[in-house]
């Protein structure tokens, strides 16, 4: 992997932040300080702002008058001129809307649910995590973190389990690829077969009592009595469903990848003397999932010097973010135990992530298994970073639990 140490200015540019090989190729956290430090809202030559610092990315999440979200949130849709979900899906909706949808969400996701799901969650956790703790090499990402993730998500929406290794597959290519090969046609391909199945779904749920989430959107009547519409329940089922897998994934993989390297730290966790809470944090943080989230300027804005054109694309680099030295002492550290710890790897504002709570559950009862059955872990193999400009994790994690 090529380190981005010592890099100027001017050859900034010749790094290509939409190009999912990057990210694989190349060592960013060098990048990324560079950019903090000497171009902390910077222009990049196909056509977007990055904006690198933790004050700058938080004052864009909070400001979405300026800031919009309803021409996409992610590179690959702002770049190709806009999100067909937009309207539709929380992520991509701003203003009343996105209220309305929010409102629906939360209220699916309520702590009555979550804690029924704990119940199954934990009881997989330990399954998963005792099935492979024999001393011997196994693929973390495929064996543990893919089938608890989906089985997870899956649970909450009632989706059959012989739908869902299917489901995972198209997951798999909507947002990232476990190689270069792949293009954005298949990721668009993927995304439709998902959406398809979805539709299917909740035609099926209309006429049921059901108590997963799919039901309880179409129960769920706002304030003003107005349902909501198919489009609507079948674009924020997806947007779970990819949220929910994707990024409880990638964090599970990170998280172990790192105490494979940092024994002492992992004592420390085993132990007792470092807590769960903490921990989930600090995954978290040192994973972050979505490393960018895209915006587009609704005005004209000048930022630490910069103008910023109505109509521009703004990406805010989460990645970047947190490890800001000004907000987290030793930032490029994994520390368990880090208080305070401020991330980004939910994002801010009023399109914070709906399912954060999920995703703390979930990675926190795997933790919990993983202390209580695993006294070792080690790797046995470089891992495989997944393509995504979008995604930070590894389709592959070789180790071996004793």
């Amino acid at each position: 992997m090529i380190d981005t140490a010592g890099l100027t200015l001017s050859e900034l540019g010749e790094i290509d932040l939409l190009d999912p090989s990057t990210f694989v190729d190349y060592d960013l956290t060098a990048l990324w300080r560079t950019m903090r430090h000497e171009a902390p809202v910077y222009r990049h030559p196909r056509g977007f702002w990055a904006l690198t610092r933790y004050e700058d990315v938080v004052a864009v999440y909070k400001d979405p008058a300026r800031f919009g979200s309803d021409g996409g949130n992610v590179l690959s849709t702002l770049t190709a001129g806009g999100d067909s979900a937009a309207g539709y899906m929380l992520a991509v909706t701003d203003g009343p809307s996105h209220r309305r949808m929010r409102a629906a969400l939360v209220d699916a996701l309520r702590p009555r649910v979550m804690s029924a799901l704990a119940e199954r969650l934990r009881a997989r956790a330990l399954e998963l995590v005792r099935g492979v703790t024999h001393g011997e090499p196994f693929d973390f990402a495929a064996e543990v973190a893919e089938r608890l993730s989906m089985g997870t998500i899956c649970d909450l929406m009632g989706v059959p389990a012989g739908d869902r290794a299917q489901l995972l597959e198209w997951n798999k290519e909507a947002l990232s690829s476990d190689t270069r090969e792949a293009t954005e046609e298949n990721a668009q391909l993927a995304r439709a077969e998902i959406l398809t199945y979805l539709t299917e779904l909740v035609e099926d749920r209309r006429d049921g009592a059901g108590t997963d989430v799919v039901s309880e959107l179409i129960a769920h009547r706002p304030d003003d009595g107005k349902p909501l519409t198919d489009e609507e329940i079948v674009y924020n089922c997806y947007s779970l469903l990819i949220g929910g897998d994707e990024s409880s994934r990638m964090s599970a993989s990170c998280g172990v990848l790192a105490f494979c390297g940092l024994p002492e730290e992992w004592r420390r966790f085993r132990s007792g003397e470092v807590g769960v809470d903490t921990t989930v944090e600090e995954v978290l943080r040192w994973t972050t999932p979505a490393m960018h989230v895209g915006r587009r300027a609704t005005r004209a804005v000048d930022l630490r010097g910069q103008r910023i054109e109505a109509g521009d694309i703004v990406t805010l680099w989460n990645v970047s973010a947190n490890r800001d030295e000004t907000v987290f002492e030793a930032p490029d550290t994994f520390d368990p135990a880090r208080e305070p710890n401020r991330h980004l790897a939910f994002g801010y504002g009023p399109h914070f992530c709906v399912g954060a709570q999920l995703g703390r559950l979930e990675l926190g009862i795997l933790l919990e298994a993983l202390r209580s059955t695993v006294g070792e872990m080690k790797l046995v193999r470089e891992p495989q970073r997944v393509y995504s400009n979008f995604l930070f994790g590894y389709s592959t994690l070789p180790v071996a639990f004793s």
